[in-house]
């Protein structure tokens, strides 16, 4: 009987017949990925960041149509709580869930601090912010920075001899 089993295993199949072709599912992936067609939403991240709040704007590339809204007041009870790092963080969670279920994939961020004569630094906030929407899945493609510097402004305030105490 041994010997009728590898004569049955030495016989080609049929001549007619082809082999088939071995294909990888890393093949199958790449011609998948070539024939979709991408679907990538581009959104700006408008982030102004003071020393007592945190105000998050997601909008289109051109502005004018608003993708999601969110601060710090509207996470935290307490007034003290609005401007810092945590109420900013919840709500950058909040603006990148939203941004996510409308289909947005990549992102701009711009960062804007009070500017004018007050301090032109970024508030606490603003660092945390960058780091939820980048650990939240949206590819940043740009960090900038538009906070408004004045090249000439009106007078300062207290006169000429300056503020007495």
């Amino acid at each position: 009987m041994a010997k009728a089993q590898k004569k049955k295993e030495q016989q080609p199949a049929s001549t007619g017949s082809k082999p088939k072709e071995i294909v990888s599912y890393e093949a199958k992936a790449m011609e998948e990925a070539k024939t979709k067609p991408r679907t990538e939403r581009w959104g700006v991240v408008h982030v102004y960041s003071s020393k007592n709040d945190t105000l998050i704007t997601m909008t289109d590339i051109s502005g004018s149509e608003t993708i999601a809204v969110s601060s710090g007041g509207m996470m935290v009870n307490a007034d003290s709580q609005e401007g810092s790092p945590y109420a900013a963080m919840q709500a950058a969670y909040k603006v990148a869930a939203t941004a996510k279920d409308k289909g947005v994939t990549n992102i701009n961020i711009e960062i804007r601090a009070p500017g004018g004569h007050g301090p032109k630094t970024p508030g606490s906030g603003a660092q945390a912010v960058v780091r939820v929407l980048a650990r939240s899945g949206l590819r940043v493609n740009r960090i900038s920075d538009v906070t408004p510097i004045p090249t000439d402004t009106t007078k300062r305030p207290g006169g000429r001899r300056g503020r007495r105490v």
